[in-house]
């Protein structure tokens, strides 16, 4: 695992919701303070804005980095991490319709950071 992905795991495995778990992670990325980054992800966490709130978290690092290319770079990452998870809807990887879940909350931290680190180390 990826030195910030393994950052983002951590900060999940401390309580950490999974929006805040990746957007402290890559908190340098997006030109905010931890403590900044952890009141950005607040609205981003639970699928409150329906996405998942780590690809939300990632898709924000993405847009402040990549301001000229945000919507191109969001879309690779949502493209690549509905590769792996078949879904960025919180609703849908959490199996709240099915009762089977796509993927665990730190599995979508996982990839979502591991996918932003490669974006973000490419560029």
């Amino acid at each position: 695992m990826s030195e910030k992905a393994n950052k983002a795991v951590e900060n999940h495995k401390r309580f950490y919701s999974c929006s805040a778990a990746v957007l402290c992670a890559f908190a340098e990325e997006a030109g905010i303070s931890e403590q900044e980054a952890k009141a950005v992800a607040a609205p981003f966490a639970g699928g409150r804005m329906g996405k998942c709130g780590a690809v939300l978290a990632a898709e924000y690092v993405l847009s402040k980095r990549f301001p000229d290319k945000a919507d191109e770079k969001c879309a690779a990452l949502e493209k690549e991490f509905t590769a792996l998870n078949r879904s960025v809807l919180c609703r849908e990887l959490k199996g709240a319709l099915t009762g089977s879940p796509l993927r665990s909350c730190r599995g979508c931290v996982t990839d979502a950071a591991e996918i932003l680190e490669r974006m973000c180390s490419e560029y």
